[in-house]
């Protein structure tokens, strides 16, 4: 090899890192938007950047409050989505059908009598 491949090869090295930290940067972001209520679980799955195409929906769904491993899988279990799916490779049928059933599962719901 020669130097300016080691170049070369040390330049994309560098470039992946600096893409992969944005990445990282623009998700974590994201999942505190979620939290605070800024932005919906919904609106992300069906308008989503390229920074979370390879995201798993579990990471979208568990950044919501109240909302653990558990809901997650009991949500996404009758809609024939495994939590493992990123966002990237659902079907706008998916994307769609998730989006609707998140939207009626973000209303707060009448529990054990109480309102």
């Amino acid at each position: 090899m020669d130097l300016g491949t080691i170049d070369a090869q040390a330049q994309q090295r560098l470039e992946a890192l600096v893409r992969a930290n944005a990445v990282r940067h623009a998700r974590a972001e994201l999942k505190r938007r979620i939290a605070d209520g800024d932005v919906s679980a919904a609106a992300t799955i069906l308008f989503h950047r390229w920074e979370f195409e390879s995201m798993p929906v579990a990471d979208v769904l568990t950044s919501q409050r109240h909302w653990g491993e558990r809901r997650c899988r009991r949500f996404l279990t009758p809609l024939g989505v495994h939590e493992t799916k990123t966002i990237g490779s659902l079907t706008e049928r998916q994307r769609v059908a998730l989006a609707a059933q998140l939207s009626g599962a973000e209303r707060p719901t009448q529990r054990y009598g109480r309102p």
